[in-house]
């Protein structure tokens, strides 16, 4: 039985100067999963990321989104996702409730569908109180939420994540956690990135392993994890990190006297 394909990537290659931050990688993510993409910083995943939603030219390769071509048909593949990039930009002078507002109808939905589908965000993501308040106002959580809200809003077949708990209180992320699961429930797809292994290994059921812009394993999580017994013992296996002591060096560090 064949697997649907939600992202085809092929021969992906980035440069800045004389860094490769992604070398030549190729990835076939199946439709209708909780996708992670986990490394150490600096592994490219923003990178990668951001070539693959359009956000950044590659030097090389193919990238595919539900079957189309990302830089030859950009306005049918943006047509099908949602993005959260990482350090993500607002409209900070709208409030939340106008954002989303703004958002639909940019996007071509009737503009009764987007208020109904706004009120139902702002509530189910704890935000209705805050709706009227401008974003510049609102904390890394809700800004977190909000963005979330924006790139759901137009139900996308694919929904891309960059950190997307990074600096959010527990109360946040177990609310950005449930409505996750039930958007991937659905049948849609959600790629995101994280270097947290905990985190990854509680939510995914398919991992991607980034290392120096290069694929290192990939494929349902019990797989990548393998005889591991966690898959941050796998990653850190993966990555040639198990084992290393390299605190033993700061041999001056600790009594708490100056000397």
């Amino acid at each position: 039985m064949s697997v649907a394909i939600a992202v085809r990537v092929q021969g992906l290659w980035k440069r800045f100067g004389p860094q490769v931050a992604v070398a030549g990688i190729d990835l076939a993510l199946p439709a209708g999963r909780f996708i992670g993409l986990v490394g150490p910083n600096g592994a490219g995943k923003t990178t990668t990321l951001s070539m693959v939603t359009g956000l950044l030219r590659p030097d090389h390769g193919v990238v595919e989104v539900v079957g189309h071509d990302v830089w030859r048909d950009p306005v049918e593949v943006k047509a099908r996702i949602g993005v959260l990039p990482e350090g993500l930009r607002l409209f900070e002078r709208l409030t939340g409730r106008e954002l989303l507002s703004y958002t639909g109808r940019l996007r071509g939905l009737p503009g009764a569908e987007v208020d109904r589908r706004a009120a139902q965000l702002l509530d189910v993501l704890d935000l209705a109180g805050a709706q009227h308040k401008l974003v510049v106002d609102y904390s890394t959580g809700m800004r977190k939420k909000i963005g979330l809200a924006a790139a759901l809003l137009h139900n996308p077949e694919v929904l891309f994540l960059d950190e997307p708990f990074e600096g959010v209180d527990p109360v946040s992320a177990q609310t950005i956690r449930g409505v996750l699961e039930r958007y991937t429930a659905s049948g849609a797809t959600v790629v995101f990135s994280s270097h947290v292994m905990e985190l990854v290994e509680s939510l995914c059921d398919w991992v991607a392993v980034m290392v120096a812009g290069s694929i290192r394993a990939h494929g349902p999580l019990a797989d990548v994890r393998g005889d591991a017994p966690s898959l941050q013992k796998a990653f850190l296996e993966l990555v040639g990190a198990n084992g290393q002591d390299t605190a033993s060096d700061l041999d001056w560090l600790g009594g708490g006297a100056a000397r």
